[in-house]
């Protein structure tokens, strides 16, 4: 089919290389504008628009589509479909409507949980036993398209947001080809989301990133799962630098008693509302990820001092 293709992340990647794997006319590459990223704020392009570079696909990085002239040169592809992964921006209605069979998107979560910005964070944060990929209709309210296929996995007991995007992409990508050709040969079933069991993965706040120590050791493994490797969950080390926790395991060794926050031991045992927490890789501001164990050879954290 002649597509579209529309995405802007990493995880998006995969699935534009499945479908030009697979023989599809890719018409265009919409992903976001390039923008300042990392220390020196030195402006990069998407991972989508650097593989399609690579593929030698033409980019184009309007930023909106809401312009009336980027409208028409949608409109002009004269696409079969539209194929969005991650595009972080919205698509009107008269964009939905140009593609001969529409806009179809690849959303990584089970539909209709998780609709939303961040449905791998929030899975990981919330404790589920599961997660997956679906491919929907693209309508105009917010993930609330009929849905042609989905895939299931379990979330690892200590598996991070980092670990589950790549195997989320590597799931979706073969299940977004499989519902094309289904779509181009009439066989697609479009089934509508029910109406129970709908939740919203909100946009990560920075706010939600600090550690509070008072909770129970459990809900900040999670949250440190569902952060990492980005933004990343911090706390303020006794000098009040920042540092991140990457990675950290719930520890039966007792600490009742101790103030929430407090170092047990050289192995950076911290103790938290419920139970403890065992840090097991961490980051200084500034500074490389490092296993704990290198962090405190190198002079790291005392026991008896407390993170804030």
């Amino acid at each position: 089919m002649r597509l579209a293709f529309m995405g802007s992340p990493a995880f998006a990647t995969p699935t534009l290389r499945a479908l030009v794997e697979a023989g599809h006319e890719i018409a265009a590459v919409y992903t976001q504008p390039p923008r300042p990223a990392g220390r020196g704020g030195k402006t990069r392009p998407t991972a989508v628009a650097e593989s399609a570079a690579e593929l030698e696909l033409e980019v184009r990085s309007p930023a909106s589509l809401k312009d009336p002239a980027a409208q028409a040169a949608f409109a002009a592809l004269d696409l079969d479909a539209a194929v969005v992964v991650a595009y972080g921006l919205l698509l009107p209605s008269v964009a939905l409507d140009a593609p001969r069979l529409g806009c179809f998107n690849l959303h990584a979560s089970l539909l209709p949980r998780w609709r939303g910005a961040a449905p791998i964070q929030r899975a990981v944060m919330a404790g589920d036993a599961e997660t997956g990929v679906c491919v929907m209709r693209v309508t105009p309210p917010l993930d609330e398209g009929p849905v042609l296929a989905r895939a299931a996995t379990p979330i690892g007991p200590e598996e991070d947001s980092g670990a589950l995007f790549v195997r989320l992409a590597a799931m979706g990508a073969p299940l977004m080809v499989e519902s094309l050709a289904a779509l181009a040969a009439g066989r697609a079933v479009e089934t509508p989301q029910p109406e129970e069991g709908v939740t919203y993965a909100k946009k990560i706040d920075k706010a939600e990133a600090r550690i509070d120590w008072s909770r129970p050791a459990e809900t900040l493994d999670r949250l440190i799962r569902g952060l990492s490797p980005a933004p990343g969950a911090w706390c303020a080390s006794p000098d009040g630098a920042r540092l991140k926790v990457l990675a950290a395991r719930p520890d039966r060794a007792p600490s009742a008693g101790a103030v929430p926050g407090s170092i047990l031991d050289a192995g950076l045992l911290i103790a938290c509302g419920e139970g403890a927490l065992r840090l097991t890789r961490v980051q200084r501001a500034g500074k490389a990820p490092m296993d704990a164990e290198d962090f405190q050879r190198g002079g790291g954290l005392s026991p008896g001092v407390r993170l804030g």
